[in-house]
């Protein structure tokens, strides 16, 4: 878990991301985050409140955490 993950994805979007935040943070389309979402092929967990759907900034960032490490062992790998 790297604090500075976390401090980034707070101090931008703030302690809860909505749909379209999540969109612009991953570069994936609104439409296909919410078609993973109800397939529940999502990677990171969500939830509803007030009609609207969110995410949290703990979530997003140890999402973020484990795609780094995943590719910096991938790297390694390759080397």
């Amino acid at each position: 878990m790297s604090l500075l993950t976390h401090a980034y994805v707070l101090d931008k979007y703030g302690p809860r991301l909505s749909v379209a935040q999540l969109s612009t943070l991953l570069g994936i389309a609104e439409g296909t985050i919410r078609n993973q979402i109800s397939t529940e092929a999502f990677p990171i967990k969500t939830y509803v409140e007030g009609g609207r759907r969110f995410a949290s900034y703990q979530a997003v960032a140890e999402y973020l955490d484990a795609m780094d490490a995943l590719a910096r062992g991938q790297q390694l790998r390759a080397a």
